[in-house]
Formats: C-alpha cells, sequence, structure tokens
C-alpha cells in the first residue's frame, strides 16, 4: 500500500518475494512492526529494496526543470491549454517509466473517479491497437492477403484498402461491448456507425448507457502500407450529449429529428475533448495518450503483451528547423504559407535558421517524429484543396489536442483548430501544427497579409 504521507510504496516484509514482476516505483519500503505497550505499532527496522530485475524498467521521469510539482498529487501542467473539459489529477504513479497502459488508466480512475468508464474504453483501444499491429506487420507475407484494395471507395471518394476495411472492422468490434459509447464515427463510413447490431450499420445508433462518443481514423497512411512505410490509428474521445434520445417505438420518418439531435454528439469542437491517442505502426509500436493532462508515450512490449509508459509528459522543443510538408503543392498554397516556407528554406525566417525537410506521408509517422524533435507539420490549403485533405473530426482534432497538450500550436493558418465545430462528420481543414514559436511564424504571415 501507498505511505499516505510519503510518495513511498510499504509492503510487508512477508510480500516482498509476492510481488515480483512489480509494478510499483523501483523502491520498496519493506518494514517489521511490533506492538508496544500501548498497543501503538513502530518501526523496528526499514530495509531498503531494489527490484534487481526491473530496476531498470522503473525509472524517474526526465530531469527535474520537465517534471512536475514534488508533491505527490498534481493537476495541471504548467501553461495549461484551454479546453473545455477538466484536466484530471495525476499522481508519481503516472510519471513512473514502465508503468503498464493498464496500471495507468487504473491509477487515472482512481484518482479521477469521474474518468472510470474511460479505463474500460481504453482496454477495448489497447487491444485493438495490439491486433492491428500484428496484421500490419503480417501484411507483407503472401499468405495474409491483405494488401491490395478492397475494391470500394469510401465516402470521401478514395479507394479503401483492404486493411482499411478489416482494421476498421477490429475497431468496431473491440469497442462493440464496452457499454461506454453512445455514438461512434470513422473515416471508412458514410455516417456514425452501429455499435449494437450487425443489421443497421449505415444508422446512428444510441446506446442509452453509453458516455462517450468515438471519432477514429483506423489506418492513417494506408496508401503507404503496401511499401512498409509507418502507418498509426488516431483516435478522438467526446463526451456523450446526455440529452440525446430516441424513442425505441419511433419509426421512419419519426425518429429523424431525434437520430440528427444524436447526429451533433460527433459534431463537436476539438476543445470538447476527454481524450485523444494515436499508436504508431513502425520499427517499434508506440501508443502516445492525453487525457487533458500532458501527453504519455507507451511502447509495446512483445515480450510481456503489454504497453509500457517510455516517455512521459512529453514536450515539444519551442523552435525547430525541419518542416514536413508536401512541398510538390508549394505554387499552390496561399502566399503567407508559400512565402514562409521559402524563407525557411533560405534561411531568412524569423529563427534566422536554414530548415531541412522530413516528409513520410503519413499524419502519425509524421507528427509523432515532429512531436519528438520539433519542427513543423502540415497539410495546407491549395487551389485544388482549398479545405486541404484532413479530416477535422478524426484526424485534425484529436492531434491538435495532443500537440498542445505537448505544449505545441495548430492552426489553419488563421485560427484555432480545435476551436472549429465541424459541420459534416467528414468535412477537411487545413492544418499546420509543431513547435510554437514556428507555427506562429506562420499565423503572423496570415495576420500581417490581412
Amino acid at each position: 500500500r501507498r505511505h499516505r504521507s510519503t510518495s513511498l510504496w510499504i509492503v510487508d516484509e512477508n510480500e516482498v518475494l509476492n510481488c515480483f514482476p512489480c509494478q510499483y516505483p523501483f523502491f520498496l519500503i519493506a518494514r517489521r512492526q511490533e506492538a508496544t505497550n500501548n498497543n501503538t505499532m513502530k518501526f523496528n527496522g526499514l530495509v531498503l529494496l531494489t527490484a534487481l530485475t526491473a530496476a531498470s524498467a522503473f525509472t524517474a521521469a526526465g530531469p527535474a526543470h520537465n517534471r512536475p510539482t514534488k508533491t505527490a498529487v498534481y493537476s495541471t501542467m504548467e501553461a495549461p491549454v484551454e479546453t473545455k473539459t477538466k484536466a484530471p489529477v495525476f499522481d508519481e504513479v503516472c510519471d513512473t517509466t514502465g508503468v503498464t497502459l493498464t496500471r495507468f488508466m487504473n491509477e487515472v480512475a482512481m484518482l479521477n473517479p469521474e474518468l472510470k468508464e474511460l479505463t474500460t474504453l481504453f482496454g477495448a483501444i489497447d487491444t485493438a491497437c495490439k491486433a492491428i499491429s500484428n496484421l500490419v506487420k503480417r501484411s507483407q507475407l503472401p499468405s495474409s492477403e491483405t494488401l491490395g484494395y478492397q475494391g470500394e471507395v469510401n465516402v470521401q471518394g478514395e479507394d479503401q484498402k483492404k486493411l482499411d476495411v478489416i482494421t476498421n472492422d477490429l475497431l468496431k468490434r473491440a469497442l462493440r461491448f464496452t457499454g461506454r459509447l453512445g455514438v461512434l464515427a470513422s473515416e471508412e463510413e458514410d455516417e456514425p456507425v452501429d455499435l449494437i447490431g450487425e443489421e443497421a450499420q449505415q444508422e446512428i445508433i444510441i446506446e442509452d448507457s453509453g458516455k462517450y462518443v468515438a471519432v477514429f481514423d483506423p489506418l492513417d497512411g494506408s496508401s503507404n502500407v503496401d511499401a512498409g512505410i509507418p502507418t498509426g490509428t488516431i483516435i478522438g474521445i467526446y463526451e456523450h450529449d446526455e440529452s440525446c434520445e430516441i424513442d425505441p417505438e419511433c419509426v421512419g420518418e419519426e425518429c429523424t429529428e431525434q437520430e440528427a439531435q444524436c447526429l451533433a454528439n460527433t459534431l463537436q469542437p476539438g476543445t470538447n475533448l476527454v481524450a485523444a491517442a494515436y499508436c504508431l505502426y513502425s520499427s517499434s509500436t508506440l501508443f502516445a495518450l492525453t487525457l487533458g493532462n500532458g501527453v504519455y508515450i507507451f511502447t509495446l512490449d512483445e515480450s510481456i503483451g503489454e504497453f509500457v509508459l517510455s516517455q512521459p509528459r512529453v514536450q515539444i522543443p519551442e523552435s525547430s528547423s525541419i518542416y514536413s510538408f508536401n512541398e510538390a503543392n508549394l505554387e499552390m498554397w496561399d502566399k503567407p504559407m508559400r512565402e514562409t516556407v521559402e524563407k525557411w528554406r533560405a534561411g531568412t525566417g524569423a529563427s534566422g535558421k536554414t530548415f531541412s525537410s522530413r516528409y513520410i506521408g503519413s499524419m502519425v509517422g509524421d507528427v509523432h517524429r515532429t512531436l519528438l524533435y520539433g519542427g513543423v507539420f502540415g497539410y495546407p490549403g491549395d487551389t485544388k484543396n482549398p479545405n486541404g485533405k484532413l479530416r477535422l473530426l478524426y484526424e485534425g482534432a484529436p492531434m491538435s489536442f495532443i500537440m498542445e497538450q505537448a505544449g505545441g500550436l495548430s492552426t489553419t493558418g488563421t485560427e484555432r483548430v480545435m476551436e472549429i465545430k465541424p459541420k459534416i462528420v467528414h468535412q477537411r481543414v487545413p492544418i499546420v501544427m509543431g513547435s510554437k514559436n514556428d507555427v506562429q511564424e506562420v499565423m503572423d504571415a496570415y495576420a500581417n497579409a490581412e
């Protein structure tokens, strides 16, 4: 058990052998107790133990200047990001590398009872990401038969890869029986989908017990999967509007108005997000998560089949010299965007640094690298696609939430992505996100152009 007045864990001496492998912080205190004459307990001896085989997995989180305050429980980052949802309370366990995602979510639920249902939801997402990772890794094998096109076109007019369809169905099935979702919207679906029955896959379905709305892109960058390039899954979680009710006895047009109200559950701005995550399938399988109090990255340890915390409270550098754009479209961009990138290339931008280009063509891969090393990722609008190509609801908003929680910015050039309320499920939006100072330079260029 945890000693309430310290950040140490207290266990009985006889329990130490039973805690292997430990999922506690790597110092354990074993104590002997004996009764005194007045029936109080006292410490007879303290034995400092190091979990020898697990010590390397459990380390304190980062340099002192990047860590939270020294109190055992803390609530918000040094510079809170403006959202309409309450930032959860975390403690030192949440900053201990080596803690599993399951243990992390259980700790969050214990400290924030209102988020208890997220534990079940992310348990399903955890399992789905492991399954998708396995599918992606095996996709190059002739026996897998998962490469190539499905022969169908999604609502955006894009040819669907076989893996798009498989992973979309996999996520739906994983979330279907959690009992925590009311509405689910996916890139591969025309409308929010049925989580209850197979016969109504194109209808808006509301489950009375559902507290959350989930939106996701099941396999971002799937056009690159045949070449073995990193891909990913993007997920956003909103709270379900309790006023959304459908009369089970309504039929036909009687339900239309009620369904329209329920559809509005998915059309929420990013400031309403309760949680956002992405799973990157690359040299390692990585799971980045924010619940509104910093960004935490977990790495899949395949030897134990668990995501373990590898990078707590990630902070993106405020300035960098890397940009990640499809430069083939440069001549079609707006003048402020085009001139800013040209200055970066020439070394005449605000920082005076000459920028280099790094572009994968997979949003999750590009944003992950930008998050760790700094820089700017973007898909601006152009003369061919004035609103860009990235979808606001299940790509732009969740990734913007993660980026802002890591200390970065995300903008269309003229407005904050997180504050845009979608008008339709598959609405597109121009996006520029990354290091604060570099993105601010883009915003200033648009402001000056006006």
